[in-house]
C-alpha cells in the first residue's frame, strides 16, 4: 500500500517521536499481517521506534459454533483489544475495518485508515468456476447475513450454510467437501498471497460490499491525540472519505451483523459514488439506493452517507428493520 510507504523526503519529523508502540492484534493470521503490515510501516516512519504487537485470542475467535448475529455481532473482535488500550498494555489495535461497529465505545477513536484493498467478495471453490454454474441444492458457506441475502436473492436454488472461523479455518472446511464453495473478503485472500484460492471475484452489483470492507482501521484512545499525530502518515485520506460514507449509511439504520446491509463508495474524479442496499435475510426483499458528491472533507462524507440511508428509510427500509428487530435480529434505525 503505496500510502504507508514513505520516502525518505516524507519521513515525519518532529520534536515529539514515538519511543515504543505496542499493537494490540488478534492472533489469526490476517489479523497478524495486518498488525505487521501497520507495524512496518510505523517503523519506516519512526526507525528508532520499538513496535511490537501484542497477540490476543478474542471472544469473537473463542464462540465458532454460532453466527456472529447470535452471539453479539463484530464487537466480540474488538473488545479485548479495546481493554488492552485502556489498561495501557496497548497503545493502538488494527482492525478489518468491516469488523469495527459503527458506534465506538467512549473514549475510543479510529485514528487512521489506510488505503484499501480488493472490496469485492471472491467465490472460492475446487469444482465451480462461478455462481452461475453451480446446480441446484450447492451448499455454499457465508457467515455474513449480507452475502446470504445477496445469494438467496439472485441465487435460491442453492443452500446457504453457516461458516465461521478464521481464514485457514474455512478454508479447510471447504477442502475437507463440507460446501461445494465459500464466499470470503478478496482482501483478506489477496493480502495472505492466497489470491490463486480464488475462483471468481464477485460483481458489485452482485454482491455489494460491506460498509469498510478491504480496509484498514486504526483504533487508539481519543485521549491520547499525540498518537493520532504519529499515525496521521498511514491514513489515506481517500479511502477515509469513502468509508466515512459507507459506515454513515450503517450507522443510521442501525447497521451490525445483524443486519443485511451493504454499502460501497468509489471515486470518480472528484465525485464519491455511494451504494447502499439493506434486505431481509432470506433475500424476499431488498431496497437500494445511491448518492452522489465531491465529499471534500469528513463532514461532506458524512452527509452523502446519511443521504443515501434517507433514501433506503424513504422507500421502506424500516419496515425491513422492523421485521429483523421484530425476529430478535436487529435493532432500530438511528434518528438523523
Amino acid at each position: 500500500m503505496s500510502s504507508a510507504t514513505p520516502s525518505s523526503a516524507t519521513a515525519v519529523v518532529s520534536r515529539n517521536l514515538p519511543q515504543k508502540l505496542v499493537i494490540a492484534s488478534r492472533e489469526s493470521r490476517l489479523a497478524l499481517w495486518q498488525a505487521e503490515h501497520v507495524r512496518a510501516a510505523l517503523q519506516q516512519y519512526y526507525p528508532a521506534c520499538d513496535v511490537s504487537i501484542l497477540g490476543m485470542t478474542t471472544r469473537g475467535d473463542q464462540i465458532l459454533d454460532r453466527t456472529l448475529s447470535k452471539v453479539g455481532g463484530k464487537g466480540l473482535f474488538v473488545k479485548e483489544l479495546e481493554f488492552a488500550m485502556d489498561e495501557g498494555r496497548a497503545d493502538l489495535a488494527v482492525h478489518s475495518l468491516k469488523d469495527v461497529p459503527m458506534e465506538l465505545p467512549p473514549g475510543f477513536t479510529l485514528a487512521a485508515v489506510m488505503e484499501r484493498e480488493d472490496p469485492r467478495d471472491a467465490l472460492v471453490s475446487s469444482a465451480y468456476a462461478s455462481l452461475d454454474e453451480m446446480p441446484p441444492g450447492t451448499v455454499v458457506g457465508t457467515s455474513s447475513l449480507r452475502r446470504e441475502a445477496a445469494l438467496r436473492s439472485r441465487y435460491p436454488h442453492l443452500v446457504v450454510k453457516p461458516l465461521r472461523g478464521n481464514l485457514d479455518t474455512r478454508l479447510g472446511k471447504l477442502d475437507r467437501g463440507e460446501y461445494g464453495a465459500i464466499i470470503l473478503a478478496a482482501a483478506g485472500l489477496k493480502r495472505l498471497g492466497l489470491g490463486d484460492r480464488i475462483r471468481a471475484l464477485i460483481p458489485l452489483e452482485a454482491s455489494l460490499p460491506a460498509a469498510g470492507q478491504g480496509a484498514l482501521g486504526i483504533e487508539t484512545l481519543s485521549t491520547r491525540p499525540e498518537l493520532a499525530e504519529w499515525l496521521a502518515p498511514l491514513n489515506h485520506q481517500p479511502t477515509a472519505l469513502a468509508v466515512t460514507a459507507e459506515r454513515a449509511v450503517s450507522r443510521r439504520l442501525g447497521g451490525s451483523c445483524q443486519v443485511p446491509l451493504a454499502a460501497h463508495a468509489r471515486w470518480d474524479g472528484d465525485q464519491l459514488r455511494l451504494e447502499a442496499f439493506v434486505a431481509l435475510p432470506d433475500g424476499s426483499r431488498a431496497i437500494r439506493a445511491a448518492a452522489a458528491g465531491p465529499a471534500a472533507d469528513l463532514a461532506a462524507a458524512e452527509a452523502l452517507g446519511q443521504a443515501c440511508a434517507g433514501d433506503l428509510l424513504a422507500q421502506g427500509a424500516e419496515s425491513i428493520l422492523a421485521a429483523l428487530a421484530d425476529s430478535g435480529d436487529a435493532a432500530s434505525p438511528s434518528p438523523a
